[in-house]
């Protein structure tokens, strides 16, 4: 990453074996954690739509409330039980197959995947079932927050890692913004132009002046047209959220599941999980793979249960308070630090 450099000589024995120049040592003169950092401040607040889950890390390290603030609309979304299969493929199979199921009606699907491998897998398997999809992995950030704004157009089938195309608004029947700022470039308009366009400080600019007319023909003209499928994807079910593992924190499960149903709008969501998942597999209880065995079943045959909701959820509570019990050693430490820290800064400021 641009700015980053290894300690120790590490970075310079790298330099030297690739064949580039190799350059000076960076050292550093002081360090500090996150929530040290954060502590330093008088006044701190935040806002996101997943603390609650992490509710007691906040008032252990910031001694800050959670509040959790109602909807603007009710949430309508249905969200499924977690479908759970005795192994990977039989997992994936049956992904293929709601995908495939939800492409018929027209509903649009967003699938996260946690792993550039794993949604590389799943796009092969789209293929071979001839289903037309867009795969986001966090590898092209500046055409992310496009193709995602568009997954919510009717048929459209995404595949996104849980990092891809964050903090974008999915709008049902698709963005007409995006649309046209797309159709702009297509005109010959410069990115800065069409940066100008989307805003409202005044300006003097008769290009921009023109852009700002030209945006707005465009955006009137994709807008009739969104309006219009909208109601066809409303009709259909809204986005259809498929999570192909849960992952180590139920915050980013919830950021999924947040995708849908925005605004009141429909919407599905599911999870499906395999036995063989890293999650399961390490925190997962014997008891449960023990009567899984017992029953004796198929690749592709589904189990739900409130057991193993629970137990997965469960699973996901002990990893989360495994990550806080190390980071919060981390800050004890830092802690010791920081007195030292405290004293210095104050003999700097005399």
């Amino acid at each position: 990453m641009y700015g980053r450099r290894y300690s120790n000589g590490l970075h310079q024995a790298i330099e030297a074996k690739e064949g580039v120049k190799v350059e000076r040592e960076s050292k550093t003169l002081a360090s500090i954690t996150f929530q040290n950092y954060f502590r330093m401040y008088n006044k701190l607040s935040g806002m996101t739509g997943t603390a609650q889950t992490e509710e007691q890390e906040f008032r252990s390290i910031y001694n800050m409330d959670v509040i959790v603030i109602p909807t603007n609309l009710p949430v309508v979304r249905t969200d499924h039980p977690d479908s759970v299969y005795k192994n990977e493929r039989g997992k994936f199979n049956a992904v293929i197959n709601q995908v495939v199921e939800c492409n018929q009606k027209g509903q649009p699907v967003l699938i996260g995947t946690i792993s550039i491998e794993k949604s590389e897998l799943l796009s092969s398997m789209l293929k071979r079932r001839g289903i037309t999809h867009q795969v986001l992995n966090a590898k092209y950030h500046e055409k992310e927050a496009e193709i995602i704004a568009q997954a919510g157009k009717l048929g459209a089938v995404t595949i996104a890692t849980n990092m891809a195309g964050r903090g974008t608004d999915i709008l049902l029947g698709g963005n007409p913004e995006f649309m046209a700022k797309q159709e702009m470039r297509k005109k010959g308009f410069s990115e800065d132009i069409i940066n100008q366009a989307t805003g409202f400080n005044e300006t003097d600019d008769l290009d921009i002046i023109e852009a700002r007319k030209v945006f707005r023909e465009l955006y009137n003209g994709f807008k009739k047209i969104t309006d219009a499928e909208r109601e066809k994807v409303v009709e259909a079910g809204g986005l259809f959220i498929i999570g192909t593992e849960r992952h180590e924190s139920r915050r980013i499960d919830n950021q999924l599941r947040g995708r849908a149903g925005r605004q009141g709008d429909p919407g599905e969501s599911r999870f499906y999980i395999s036995l063989e998942d890293d999650l399961m597999r390490l925190f997962g209880s014997d008891r449960l793979m023990g009567m899984v065995e017992a029953l004796g079943l198929e690749e592709d045959q589904p189990i739900e249960h409130k057991m193993l909701t629970g137990a997965i959820e469960n699973a996901q509570k002990r990893v989360e308070g495994k990550n806080f019990a190390i980071r919060k050693n981390v800050l004890e430490y830092d802690d010791v630090m920081n007195k030292q820290r405290e004293i210095i800064y104050l003999r700097e400021e005399k």
